[in-house]
């Protein structure tokens, strides 16, 4: 893990200037807020990694956040990497008992899902949707009027994991500056290639961590109830899953095909089987399919 020194490294790229992190602590960390503590390094395996060997000795509300992630880490063990300074990698490590049962945690990555795609549209003015449970999806491509040459591609990833018994570490990535060239596999997308009207990536991070903010308040208030909470509502009316044919690949190699019908109050995905029956799906990749 390296800390930001050398002013010649970080200038390095003029078109992907570094976070300015007395400005970011400025605009997060004041009296009762969320944020105890953000720190930005040049470079990194993983945030994640880095916070979760460190969680003992920190409080909740540490931000972790790398200029370059080395091994980033995805859902199912898959790798995200990006050029430096080109996207946002952030973890923040959350304390969510005793107000929360343990069973609700399973919120926390859908409700990281609404604080950026909230702030994503909001900042950087680019439409997002939200693919079951935790990636983020933008538009790419087609001229106005011509949604046939449009993509809806992958620009980040949620990733939540325990660290020891009390604590749950939350890592975001997501793709700002990248372009086709950068992109780490064929139809991942960036704000960028999406058109987006801002690439800053300060007023973009500060928007993520304030709206993470409210939501996890406002859930935490609430128990982890994610009706009375408002989150279960908010997920749902960005959820792009919803309301489309989906393949659901399993763990022990067994498929579940159906439409995508709802999210339960445990944020599982339920799927209509062609049989006539439910099924609840709690863990797994989701492939949307096309209409037949």
């Amino acid at each position: 893990m390296t800390e930001h020194n050398a002013a010649g490294s970080r200038w390095s790229d003029l078109e992907r200037p570094p976070l300015n992190t007395t400005a970011l602590r400025r605009g997060l960390i004041v009296p009762g807020s969320l944020w105890a503590s953000l720190d930005v390094v040049t470079a990194t395996g993983s945030t994640n990694s880095d916070l979760a060997a460190r969680a003992d000795s920190l409080p909740e509300g540490a931000v972790l956040v790398a200029e370059e992630q080395t091994r980033g880490r995805g859902r199912l063990d898959r790798n995200w990497s990006a050029p430096a300074r080109s996207g946002l990698f952030v973890s923040v490590l959350l304390r969510p008992g005793p107000d929360v049962p343990v069973e609700r945690w399973g919120w926390l990555p859908l409700l990281t899902g609404v604080a950026v795609a909230t702030a994503v549209a909001r900042t950087a003015g680019v439409d997002t949707a939200l693919k079951w449970p935790n990636d983020l999806l933008v538009t790419v491509g087609g001229k106005e009027g011509d949604d046939s040459a449009k993509e809806e591609r992958k620009a980040g990833g949620i990733l939540a994991e325990r660290a020891g018994d009390d604590a749950v570490i939350v890592g975001i990535g997501l793709n700002v500056t990248l372009t086709e060239s950068e992109l780490p596999v064929p139809g991942a997308g960036s704000l960028a290639l999406a058109n987006a009207v801002s690439v800053d990536r300060d007023p973009l991070l500060r928007a993520v961590l304030r709206g993470m903010e409210r939501w996890y308040g406002a859930w935490r208030d609430a128990a982890g109830d994610p009706g009375e909470s408002g989150l279960q509502e908010a997920y749902v009316a960005g959820c792009a899953t919803l309301g489309r044919p989906v393949r659901a690949e399993l763990p022990g190699e067994r498929q579940v095909v159906g439409d995508a019908v709802a999210i339960d109050g445990d944020g599982r995905l339920v799927i209509a089987t062609e049989g006539g029956g439910r099924e609840a799906v709690g863990a797994g990749d989701v492939v949307h399919l096309r209409a037949s």
